[in-house]
């Protein structure tokens, strides 16, 4: 819940802004070069949040389906496993094809 807390603020604070001015004004207002940096952490935010809801979903599955087995099953470093994942390839796919 704090990686989806983390992507879902980054989104507020790094991308909502940018955002905002260029709908205000109709047109990019910030540096050239700062346009595509800003598109790369506008998908990697919102891919992490999707990405994370998965992750969600596939724990409370896994509680679910099997509670007695999920103390073993899901450890702390498999949880940060997981958070990790999710944020590596939330940012391969964004910043890759830059």
């Amino acid at each position: 819940l704090v990686s989806l807390f983390m992507s879902d603020l980054m989104v507020g604070l790094v991308v909502m802004p940018p955002a905002m001015l260029n709908q205000l004004y109709g047109r990019w207002m910030l540096r050239g070069d700062f346009c595509s940096l800003w598109a790369s952490f506008d998908v990697m935010c919102c891919s992490a949040s999707i990405l994370n809801l998965c992750v969600i979903s596939l724990d409370r599955y896994l509680l679910i389906t099997s509670p007695l087995r999920y103390k073993l099953r899901m450890t702390s470093c498999r949880a940060l496993a997981l958070i990790l994942a999710t944020w590596t390839l939330a940012a391969l796919a964004s910043f890759l094809p830059i």
